[in-house]
C-alpha cells in the first residue's frame, strides 16, 4: 500500500508558522465501513496519509476523500499547542465558529429554555449572518462594501453572543482583537474605552442638504416603452453653489443652469432600474407576483387620479414645508433653522406614525426638517405626507417648532419659536388647498406644551386672527411680529371636504331649517368636489328623498339632473363608469323610482307651456341616467317586496311614455326653445332601450319605441336641423340591441321605414338615410342566415324600391353637373342599398311586386325606372379614362417582343452574333420596359 504524508515537515531551524492544508468536511459521512471516522458537516480534520480515495486521520480513521475540500491555512506555535488558522478572512471564520456554536445554543433556547421569541429572533439573525458571509465570501464587493458587510455582521454577532450570555470580544477595524498580538495596556484601553462611550453627550444629528439627481421622465418613457425587463439609468448627482438656493436645484437642473451648481465628481451618481408595467393594479400584481413579493412600494398620485371608483377611500394630507422668516435674536450671525412638526390630536395626544416622508419608508411621530446653514430666511420646499385616520382628523392640529442648532455649544438644538395650525376650521371644512402664512409665537426651553389649550386659544394666523377680536394683551406665548413661517396644502380626500356648501349637504340632518337651500347651493359646487365625493353625494340625496318625498323631491330630481349632466361634460365623462358602479352595487333608493317617474313626467307635461324650458331640456339630457335609477330602483323594490305594485309601475311608465310622446308631437316650427327640448329628447331616447328591456318583454319596449318614433311629424318642413335629429335617432334605434331582435324588428321596420321613405321622397337628408338602410340591409342580411325575413323583406320592397330607384335617378342626372364629386359618393351607398333588396328578394317577392302593379301604365313606367338605372351603370366606364393609351402601349410592347424578325434563335449562327453585338438581344430590352411601366 502506497502511503503519502500531504503535511509539509518542519525542520528545528524554521520558524513556527507554515502553510498546511486545511480539509474542511463539506458532506457528512457516517463511518459505516471498518476503521470508518465519522464526520460532520463543517468540522475540520487533518490528514496523515492518502490511499486510493480514502484519507487517514489524527482522530484513528479513514473516509472517502470527496468528502473534504482542502483550504490554505496557517499554523503557528508548532507542537502540542499549535493553531490552524484558515488563510481567509478572519470575520468570515469568526461567523462559522460561532454558527457552530449558536447551533446547540438556539435548540436548547426552545427544547431547555422555553424562550421562544429568542428562539425566533436568534433564527433571523442566523439566517442573516449566513447570507452577509455569503456575500463577503464571493468577492465581487468593492471595499466600501466589503466594510459595511462587515459592520452588518460584527453587530449581529455581539448581538447573539450577549442574549446567549458568552462572551463578548473586543474588536479593531471589525475583527477580533488577538490578545497575543497587543500589549495589556492597550487591550486595557480598549475595554475602558467601551465603558466610557455612553458618559459622552450624545451625538445630534442634522440634517443638511447635499445633492441632487434629476431624471427625465419623457426620456425614460421614450427608451423603456418597448422593453419588458428592467433598465438602468444613471443619474448624475449635483451640489448647489448657493446653500439659499437649494429648495429650486432640481428646477436650475432642469433648465441647466449650470453656474448654479456643480458636480463633486465625474463619476459621482446614483443609479436606478425602472420597468414599465401595463395595466390596472390589479392586473399589475396578478401578472408580476415576483416584483410584489419583493416588497415593492406602491406611490400613490399626488391628488386623486383620473377615476374615483366607489369604495376607494383616502385620507391624505399632503404639506409642503414652505419658507420661513426670523430674527437674529440679538445674535451676530444668523441662526442654523430646524423645524420640527407634529400632529397632535383634541386632548394633546401625539398622534403615533401619522408623518410619512416619502413611500415605503416607516412611518413617524415627528419631522425634523434640514437645516441650511446661517440662514434667517430659509426656503425647505419639502413635501410630507399626513395619512392621518379620518376619525381623528377633527380636533386635530399641526404644531411647528423651530429650534437654532449651535455648532459652538456642544451642538445643542434651542428652541425660540413655535407655530401651529387646526386641521379643520369652526365650520367643519378643511384646511384649504392654499398657502398658509401662520403667525410664530416665541418660547424657550423651559415652555411645555403639556397643556396645548395654552396655545389652541390663540390666533394662528391672519384670517383666524380677524375671529377672534377679544385677545388678551397679556398671553404666556407672545406673538413675534416680525416672524413668519408658510406652508401650503393639499387635501386628497373622499371623506373629508373644503367646501362649506358640499359639507352642508353631507351634514344636512344638523341643519334641517335650511335643507331646501342647501339642495339649492349644490350648482355651486365645483365639479371636482362633485366627482371627488359622487357616492357620498348621491347617498345623500337618495336619503334626502326618503325623508320628505312631497317636500324635497322636485329639488333632489333637479339636483340628481345636475349631477347626471355634470357627467356629460367631457372634463368628467370618464367618471361615468364610476356611476354605473355605483347604481349597480351601492344604490339603495328601493322608493326613489316613483318620484324620480313623477318628477320626469311633470317636466315633459309642461313644455307645452313654458317659454324658458332650461330645465326641461337638462331633464330630457339626463334621460339616460334617469332611467338607470328608476330601473334599478324598481328592481331593488321587486327584491324586497316579492314584486308588489308591478301594475302601478307599468301604469307609470305607460303615462311616461303618453308624455314623450305629447312632446315629440308639439308643432315646434315656430317655437325654437321647443325644437331645443325635443332634440335634447330625441338625443337621449335611444340609451333608455336596455333599461326598459331588463323591466319588459321585447315586443312591449318595441311598441313602447314605435308609438315614440310614430309621434313624430311627419313632414319634413320642420326644420333642416331637427331632421337630422330626428334621423340620427332613428339611426341608433336601428343599432341598439332592441332592433336585432326579430320580434321587435318586425314591429319598428314600418315606422323607420315610414320616415326613410318620405325623406327620400323630398330628397332630404339623403346621406343619414343611406346610412340608416346600410344599416338595416346588414341586420336583414345576418338574420336571414339563422331565421325568416321574408315579411321583412317584403315591407321593405313596398316601402322602398321605387323611391330607392327614383333617388338613383335624381342623383345620377346630378352626376352630370358640377355635383358630380358630391354625387358618386351617394350614387355608390343607394346603388349598394339597392342591389342589397334585390338581393334579398326571392321569387315570390318578385311576384308579389309585379301583382301589386294595379295597371299596365304602372308596370311600364317601373320598368322604365329599373331600366333607365341599369343602363346608366352599365354606361360607366369601369376603367380609368386613360385605360386606352396605356392599353395601347403594353399591346405594342408584346407586338414589338413577338416579332419574327427579332426571334434570334430561327437566325444563322453568323447573323445571330452581328445582331447581338450591334444591338444586342431587343426582345429583352423591351421587356424590361413593359415590366417597368406594368
Amino acid at each position: 500500500m502506497l502511503r503519502k504524508k500531504i503535511h509539509a515537515q518542519i525542520q528545528p531551524s524554521c520558524v513556527s508558522l507554515s502553510f498546511f492544508p486545511h480539509p474542511s468536511v463539506i458532506c457528512s459521512f457516517r463511518g459505516a465501513v471498518p476503521q470508518g471516522l465519522v464526520l460532520e458537516l463543517g468540522e475540520t480534520v487533518q490528514i496523515l496519509e492518502k490511499c486510493e480515495g480514502k484519507c487517514f486521520s489524527l482522530l484513528q480513521g479513514i473516509f472517502p476523500a470527496n468528502y473534504i475540500h482542502l483550504k490554505k491555512a496557517i499554523v503557528s506555535n508548532r507542537g502540542q499547542y499549535e493553531t490552524v488558522v484558515p488563510l481567509e478572512d478572519s470575520v468570515v471564520t469568526e461567523v462559522t465558529a460561532t454558527l457552530q456554536e449558536w447551533a446547540v445554543l438556539w435548540k436548547q433556547l426552545y427544547v431547555v429554555r422555553h424562550k421562544v421569541d429568542l428562539f425566533y429572533k436568534l433564527r433571523h439573525v442566523m439566517n442573516e449572518l449566513i447570507d452577509l458571509r455569503r456575500q463577503l465570501l464571493s468577492g465581487h464587493l468593492t471595499q466600501d462594501q466589503v466594510r459595511e458587510v462587515k459592520r452588518h455582521l460584527t453587530v449581529r454577532l455581539d448581538w447573539g453572543n450577549e442574549h446567549l450570555g458568552l462572551d463578548l470580544v473586543p474588536r479593531k477595524d471589525f475583527e477580533v482583537v488577538d490578545s497575543d498580538q497587543i500589549s495589556v495596556s492597550d487591550l486595557y484601553k480598549m475595554v475602558r474605552n467601551l465603558w466610557e462611550i455612553p458618559l459622552r453627550p450624545p451625538h445630534l444629528h442634522y440634517r443638511r442638504p447635499y445633492g441632487c439627481a434629476v431624471l427625465s421622465i419623457m426620456d425614460v418613457l421614450q427608451s423603456i416603452t418597448e422593453i419588458k425587463e428592467e433598465k438602468d439609468f444613471v443619474l448624475k448627482v449635483y451640489t448647489c453653489n448657493n446653500e439659499n438656493e437649494w429648495c429650486q436645484i432640481h428646477e436650475n437642473i432642469i433648465r441647466k443652469s449650470s453656474t448654479k451648481y456643480t458636480a463633486p465628481s465625474s463619476n459621482y451618481g446614483l443609479i436606478i432600474s425602472l420597468q414599465l408595467l401595463r395595466g390596472d393594479m390589479e392586473q399589475v400584481r396578478r401578472e408580476n407576483p415576483m416584483i410584489f413579493n419583493r416588497g415593492v412600494s406602491v406611490t400613490r398620485k399626488l391628488g386623486f387620479p383620473d377615476v374615483i371608483m366607489p369604495g376607494d377611500i383616502r385620507n391624505d394630507l399632503y404639506l409642503t414645508l414652505e419658507k420661513g422668516d426670523f430674527e437674529r435674536g440679538g445674535k451676530s450671525v444668523q441662526k442654523n433653522i430646524e423645524v420640527t412638526m407634529y400632529v397632535l390630536y383634541a386632548d394633546g395626544e401625539i398622534l403615533k406614525d401619522c408623518i410619512s416622508l416619502g413611500s415605503g419608508e416607516p412611518s413617524r411621530s415627528a419631522y425634523h426638517s434640514f437645516v441650511l446653514y446661517h440662514n434667517n430666511s430659509p426656503r425647505w420646499g419639502e413635501i410630507i405626507k399626513l395619512p392621518i385616520p379620518i376619525d381623528r382628523f377633527r380636533g386635530s392640529h399641526l404644531r411647528f417648532e423651530f429650534r437654532h442648532c449651535s455648532t459652538k455649544d456642544k451642538g445643542e438644538k434651542k428652541l425660540f419659536g413655535f407655530a401651529f395650525t387646526p386641521l379643520m376650521r369652526d365650520d367643519g371644512t378643511t384646511l384649504s388647498d392654499d398657502i398658509h402664512e401662520l403667525y410664530v409665537y416665541k418660547c424657550d426651553e423651559n415652555s411645555t406644551f403639556n397643556n396645548h389649550a395654552l396655545y389652541l386659544g390663540l390666533p394662528c394666523c391672519k384670517e383666524d386672527y380677524n375671529g377672534c377680536p377679544n385677545i388678551p394683551s397679556s398671553l404666556i406665548f407672545q406673538r413675534s411680529t416680525k416672524e413668519s413661517f408658510s406652508v401650503s396644502t393639499q387635501l386628497s380626500s373622499t371623506k373629508l371636504t373644503q367646501n362649506v356648501d358640499l359639507l352642508a349637504l353631507l351634514k344636512w340632518k344638523a341643519y334641517p331649517d335650511r335643507v331646501m337651500d342647501i339642495l339649492g347651493r349644490l350648482r355651486h359646487v365645483s365639479g371636482e368636489e362633485i366627482v371627488k365625493f359622487l357616492q357620498d353625494i348621491l347617498d345623500t340625496l337618495f336619503v334626502v328623498l326618503d325623508d320628505n318625498t312631497e317636500k324635497y323631491g322636485l329639488l333632489v330630481f333637479q339636483s340628481l339632473v345636475f349631477i347626471i349632466n355634470l357627467l356629460r361634460d367631457s372634463k368628467y365623462f370618464h367618471f361615468r363608469p364610476v356611476m354605473d358602479t355605483y347604481i349597480q352595487k351601492h344604490f339603495a333608493g328601493a322608493l326613489a323610482y316613483k318620484e324620480l317617474i313623477r318628477c320626469l313626467k311633470w317636466y315633459m307635461d309642461r313644455s307645452a307651456e313654458l317659454v324658458r324650458q332650461d330645465h326641461i331640456q337638462e331633464a330630457m339630457r339626463a334621460l339616460e341616467y334617469l332611467f338607470k335609477f328608476i330601473v334599478q330602483s324598481r328592481i331593488l323594490y321587486s327584491r324586497a317586496t316579492c314584486g308588489m305594485e308591478e301594475e302601478q309601475f307599468r301604469s307609470s311608465i305607460q303615462e311616461l311614455f303618453q308624455s314623450i310622446r305629447f312632446v315629440l308631437s308639439l308643432d315646434s316650427r315656430s317655437s325654437e326653445t321647443l325644437i331645443f327640448t325635443q332634440a335634447a329628447l330625441l338625443n337621449s331616447f335611444p340609451a333608455i332601450f336596455d333599461e326598459l328591456l331588463q323591466m319588459f318583454t321585447v315586443q312591449e319596449v318595441a311598441e313602447f319605441v314605435r308609438g315614440t318614433l310614430g309621434s313624430m311629424p311627419s313632414t319634413v318642413h320642420i326644420g333642416q336641423s331637427m331632421d337630422v335629429v330626428k334621423l340620427q335617432s332613428i339611426a341608433r334605434t336601428v343599432d341598439s340591441r332592441l332592433f336585432s331582435f326579430s320580434e321587435s324588428r318586425r314591429i319598428l321596420l314600418p315606422v323607420v321605414l315610414h320616415h326613410i321613405h318620405l325623406h327620400l321622397r323630398q330628397q332630404k337628408e339623403l346621406l343619414i338615410c343611406s346610412g340608416i338602410l346600410s344599416s338595416i340591409f346588414s341586420i336583414i342580411k345576418t338574420s336571414s342566415l339563422e331565421g325568416d325575413v321574408v315579411e321583412e323583406v317584403e315591407m321593405m320592397v313596398e316601402s322602398l324600391l321605387d323611391v330607392l330607384l327614383q333617388t338613383l335617378l335624381t342623383i345620377m342626372s346630378k352626376s352630370q353637373s358640377q355635383e358630380a364629386n358630391f354625387s358618386f359618393g351617394q350614387q355608390g351607398e343607394y346603388v349598394s342599398c339597392l342591389l342589397s333588396l334585390l338581393r334579398q328578394m326571392s321569387d315570390t317577392h318578385f311576384q308579389h311586386l309585379l301583382d301589386n302593379f294595379q295597371s299596365k301604365d304602372e308596370l311600364k313606367e317601373f320598368l322604365l325606372k329599373i331600366f333607365c338605372v341599369f343602363r346608366n351603370l352599365m354606361k360607366m366606364s369601369v376603367f380609368p379614362r386613360d385605360w386606352m393609351v396605356w392599353n395601347s402601349y403594353f399591346s405594342l410592347a408584346v407586338l414589338f417582343i413577338n416579332q419574327p424578325s427579332l426571334q434570334l434563335e430561327n437566325a444563322t449562327p453568323a447573323k445571330r452574333k452581328k445582331i447581338l453585338d450591334k444591338y444586342g438581344d431587343m426582345r429583352v430590352m423591351m421587356a424590361y420596359e413593359l415590366f417597368s411601366m406594368w
